[in-house]
């Protein structure tokens, strides 16, 4: 844990996840986010992912937890964007946003609450695919969604659950209690849970 930054540039993203070991791709086209990027690619290639939370669009609250990757594909377009990919590292939570004179916004961040996303999850960690492949059969069934089933089944189960987290249509807050499940498993709970109450509809309520 000690390589990590303990300041850390932050991009506030509702919707968009970052997990250890799982890519974001990302289309970086704001002047302060080109100037993040400009200048976190002259050191470690570190930033944070975290999700806004309602508050002033110029500023939006910023959710406890985040995660962190390196930036380990870059390239630039012809109009000035960079096209970025992280990969991700390890999730922190903010101790502190840091009064700065750059155009983005850096955080302390706290990184020992998990400390376990620096390692790969042993078999015996990991949750039960066949219940989540369940939950997601009923959940496309319901949604009238198509879906591979066969790279279903075939993905390795951390790609296949970081997958759906961050590609299934969830709320912001939805998908914060994905990003703060402490392991693997939680975070497979958390999202069968998701699934189920979709197929159960406004009955089977939401996450608080």
């Amino acid at each position: 844990m000690s390589d990590l930054p303990a300041q850390l540039p932050v991009f506030p993203l509702p919707g968009a996840l970052l997990f250890p070991r799982w890519q974001l791709p990302l289309n970086i086209f704001e002047p302060r986010y080109l100037n993040m990027i400009d200048d976190v690619m002259q050191e470690e290639r570190v930033i944070g992912m975290i999700q806004s939370m309602g508050g002033p669009k110029s500023k939006p609250n910023l959710a406890h937890t985040g995660c962190a990757g390196r930036i380990t594909a870059w390239s630039e377009t012809g109009d000035g964007r960079y096209l970025i990919t992280l990969t991700g590292l390890a999730r922190f939570n903010i101790k502190q946003e840091l009064s700065v004179t750059t155009p983005y916004r850096q955080v302390l961040a706290d990184w020992a609450p998990f400390e376990g996303d620096l390692y790969e999850v042993a078999p015996a960690c990991m949750p039960d695919r066949h219940r989540l492949v369940r939950a997601l059969r009923d959940y496309t069934d319901v949604n009238d969604m198509s879906t591979d089933w066969q790279a279903v089944e075939e993905a390795p189960l951390e790609t296949l659950i970081n997958a759906l987290c961050s590609g299934c249509p969830f709320s912001v807050i939805e998908k914060q209690a994905l990003v703060e499940a402490q392991t693997l498993k939680d975070r497979a709970e958390t999202l069968i849970t998701l699934l189920e109450m979709d197929v159960s509809g406004p009955e089977g309520g939401t996450l608080q």
